[in-house]
């Protein structure tokens, strides 16, 4: 461990100004300084093809990292497309962009190829933009760096105001962006994101620096910046909140076809399934397994304000469910790769339990002591395949394959091998 990293237990930085506005950051009393307007004023929403062509010239003549963000409509439409796209780069200033009504952002996404991206919780937002053609080749996301230098609280605003000792109002994170038009407010709000993220990355960028982890930051953006999309998602009905309670085949199959009957109409109708049916409620007829609308209008969900016609069709899913035959209602547990939850590995495996109780140990004394999150170090999963099925023999070079195979980077492999060997030798990794 260099010296730098040494003193990684440190106070993270906080500059008392410097940051713009012009007129500086923490005010002379040591206070935040509430950021109200952006520099230039509100700037208006894009959202004609001409407005878009004059957005892309300019941002493709600017300089330096561009600041991205995007809003959505969580909890109020149907999937997680973008509704406001926002981006803040030297030489041209802030851009609003409506999805909307540019639809396909390609273009933009073009002229911004090998430019570094600045974002805030980069693995939140990739996948709408990537949707409207917005693929980064290089990114710097500032909730991460925030993790590795050991910050406590990594949103954006506490980052903000610690690091660069301004105040954002952050009153309309979780507001319908769907609604046109936007309200001035709202706008406001979407364009201050983006006024200081490049400033908090170069802030950022001195401090991992100073704490020796800059490389370690680097290697994590670009293994996100390189990362395919994500695979959809099998069985997800099976995410319903509350489905520990569900523990018959039958009762499973009311689920999923609730849940499938559900996600086509919110789909159809593009708001978010919750505002269709609540999950409660499709758990409540899951275990009540009800014969007709008469019991299904007396479960929690489904009350006097469901329309008979509503009931009718919640009805017809459950009655499909119970006409399935036992070979095709769905298993209890969902077939999953790698070792079991790691609850059961006491009675599975013992000699695996105690090589896991070792190996989580280790990473969190490590790091405690690099001062960043254990799941930062090393991927929990990564520790529970390494100590399910470790190599043998457990030696440094096969237990660092062993990690990069499961994905960790090289930073992770370098620091983290040395204490899992350890762990895994003192919990009887050899043993026959």
């Amino acid at each position: 461990m260099t010296d730098a990293q040494e003193t990684a237990a440190d106070s993270p930085l906080r500059t008392t100004g410097g940051a713009p506005p012009d007129d500086g950051g923490t005010s002379d009393t040591g206070t935040p300084v509430p950021l109200l307007e952006p520099r230039e004023g509100i700037p208006p929403v894009i959202a004609s093809p001409e407005g878009l062509a004059e957005v892309v010239a300019a941002f493709a003549a600017g300089s330096g990292p561009v600041a991205v963000d995007a809003e959505r409509a969580s909890g109020y439409r149907y999937g997680q497309r973008a509704y406001l796209v926002q981006l803040r780069r030297q030489g041209a200033g802030t851009a609003l962009i409506d999805p909307v009504g540019c639809p396909d952002l390609s273009a933009l996404g073009k002229a911004l190829t090998g430019v570094e991206w600045v974002l805030h919780a980069a693995t939140q937002d990739l996948p709408c933009l990537r949707e409207i053609g917005m693929v980064p080749t290089r990114l710097f996301d500032t909730e991460l760096a925030g993790r590795l230098a050991g910050f406590p609280r990594v949103g954006l605003g506490a980052m903000v105001e610690n690091v660069l000792g301004f105040v954002l109002e952050k009153g309309h994170s979780a507001v319908d962006w769907s609604t046109r038009p936007l309200p001035e407010p709202w706008l406001r709000y979407a364009a201050l994101d983006v006024e200081l993220l490049v400033d908090l990355r170069d802030a950022l960028e001195k401090e991992l620096d100073r704490q020796g982890k800059l490389d370690w930051a680097l290697q994590e953006f670009d293994a996100i910046a390189s990362a395919p999309p994500p695979e959809p998602r099998k069985d997800p009905w099976r995410r319903t909140s509350g489905m520990h309670k569900v523990r018959r085949r039958r009762q499973l199959a009311v689920v999923r076809e609730l849940w499938e009957t559900r996600d086509r109409i919110a789909r159809r109708r593009d708001v978010s399934p919750g505002k269709v049916l609540p999950d409660a409620a499709i758990v409540q007829a899951a275990l009540a397994v009800p014969v007709n609308v008469h019991a299904l209008a007396a479960l929690n969900g489904f009350g006097h304000r469901t329309g008979r016609r509503q009931l009718e069709q919640w009805q017809a899913a459950v009655d499909r469910a119970r006409a399935l035959p036992e070979t095709a209602l769905p298993q209890q547990g969902q077939h999953v790769t790698g070792p079991p939850p790691p609850r059961a590995w006491a009675d599975k495996d013992p000699v695996a339990a105690q090589r896991l109780s070792a190996a989580r140990a280790a990473v969190s004394a490590l790091a405690e002591r690099l001062n960043l999150p254990q799941e930062n170090l090393v991927a929990p999963d990564t520790v529970r395949r390494l100590c399910w099925e470790p190599p043998k023999p457990a030696d440094e070079a096969s237990v660092g394959a062993a990690l990069a195979g499961y994905g960790a980077r090289p930073w992770q492999v370098e620091l983290a091998t040395p204490s899992l060997v350890a762990a895994l030798a003192g919990a009887g990794a050899q043993t026959p």
